[in-house]
């Protein structure tokens, strides 16, 4: 399977890893460091941001997650490849 896929669908699923690896990184500094306002305030700004692009990404190009995490356009677009973790 060798689908390719426009220029924009790798730059959106890049920040979304980026943006996803900066908050993993927040959420492990706070576990240790709970009362860090000014590391809350990124944590949170970087998952609003996080929620935009998941947003902008599956309304162009489908689906992110599934089990319920990602609304399906019709039809069931699930069978559209590649999926995300396959580029």
């Amino acid at each position: 399977m060798s689908k390719e896929m426009p220029p924009e669908f790798y730059k959106l699923l890049e920040e979304i890893q980026a943006i996803d690896f900066v908050i993993v990184e927040l959420n492990l500094y706070l576990d240790t460091h709970p009362h860090d306002y000014v590391a809350i305030q990124q944590f949170n700004e970087n998952t609003e941001m996080s929620m935009r692009l998941k947003v902008e990404f599956e309304q162009k190009f489908g689906p992110l997650m599934n089990f319920g995490r990602s609304y399906s356009n019709y039809p069931f677009n699930w069978v559209d490849t590649p999926w995300p973790w396959q580029v």
